[in-house]
């Protein structure tokens, strides 16, 4: 097999142990076969491969592996993992007197998405997304791209821990994690996405401040910013409803909300385009309300963003759903491709 006199898949070397054996893992399993294919490092020197469940003992053993883990599709292969190093051993091909231990546990399974490197290959080779990098793949440098912290998959793995069960993680827990991490170090910045005017009607024309923005309210050490402030500002427009229920407390006529780091300010009407669509809300602000606190010790239910329409700066922003839309995708046995 070794001098190439054989064609590919013509010939195998098998391990000669039991083909009673009730693990069909034991019955005479394969230890090579031939094949010509190119290797990065010896090029085309071999002609014949190893099978996984002989090499991966050797690979432990000769590499001081202690502790094999792998997932528990890998149970009913331990006795051979055991069987090849003890006759390694025996025959002092391996001088080691105590060999590398194999121990299975549940994989992890993530909702929304797949962690089959098969399935996902298929993600990656059909162009369903845009690489192996790309922010919706459970790869390190997909989390890395979307804004994943060490720390908060460190503490995620950390909270699932290792069982020996199946069973499917929410990737909720996941997403919380980094939001945990983030909320702790993360300077905050304010941004709308779908904006909405609003006109200050009785803040001078042509004025503007400047008012003092925490950077960070868990981290005194971040500091401050300053923020530009006007008559005229966007804020979300789901922060405004012209009909808005009791329970609703942000913008709406009549009533008032605080504007972060800046004033009290009150709805007192808005405009429309011919198609009946908002497109200006106007409203009034209390000067002594200067910082967002009112001298009179009146609360609002509400504080909302917003940003200068003078100042601000427009900005591309991707908004990542999860990869897929069933929360299980494949469960039942089909193709979640």
């Amino acid at each position: 097999m070794r001098d190439g006199e054989y064609p590919d898949g013509s010939k195998v070397l098998r391990a000669k142990i039991d083909m009673a054996s009730g693990n069909l893992n034991l019955r005479d399993p394969v230890m090579y076969r031939v094949l010509r294919a190119h290797h990065h490092r010896t090029g085309n020197a071999w002609c014949i491969y190893p099978m996984y469940d002989w090499a991966h003992g050797q690979s432990d053993a000769l590499e001081g592996v202690t502790n094999s883990l792998c997932t528990l599709e890998f149970e009913d292969h331990r006795p051979l993992y055991q069987w090849f190093l003890e006759q390694l051993i025996v025959i002092d091909r391996l001088d080691f007197k105590n060999p590398p231990l194999q121990t299975e546990f549940a994989r992890l399974n993530l909702s929304h998405t797949v962690l089959s490197k098969r399935k996902l290959i298929e993600l990656v080779k059909y162009n369903h997304v845009q690489g192996w990098d790309d922010p919706r793949m459970p790869t390190i440098a997909g989390l890395r791209r979307r804004g994943f912290t060490p720390e908060s998959i460190t503490n995620f793995c950390d909270r699932i821990g290792v069982a020996k069960k199946t069973s499917v993680v929410d990737v909720a827990l996941l997403e919380h994690c980094v939001r945990e991490d983030l909320n702790q170090r993360a300077q905050r910045r304010m941004a709308v996405l779908n904006p909405l005017k609003v006109v200050i009607t009785n803040y001078p024309e042509g004025q503007s401040e400047e008012l003092d923005a925490v950077n960070n309210p868990n981290d005194e050490a971040a500091g401050s910013r300053k923020v530009a402030f006007g008559r005229e500002f966007y804020i979300e427009r789901s922060d405004f409803m012209e009909d808005a229920p009791r329970k609703f407390f942000r913008l709406s006529v009549g009533r008032e909300v605080r504007l972060r780091y800046a004033y009290f300010v009150t709805c007192t009407g808005y405009e429309t385009d011919d198609d009946g669509n908002v497109t200006t809300v106007l409203a009034t602000y209390d000067p002594d309300t200067h910082g967002g606190s009112a001298p009179d010790g009146r609360k609002v239910k509400a504080t909302i963003h917003w940003v200068s329409a003078d100042h601000a700066v427009a900005g591309t922003v991707v908004l990542y759903d999860r990869l897929f839309t069933d929360s299980h995708p494949g469960a039942e046995g089909g193709d979640p491709l």
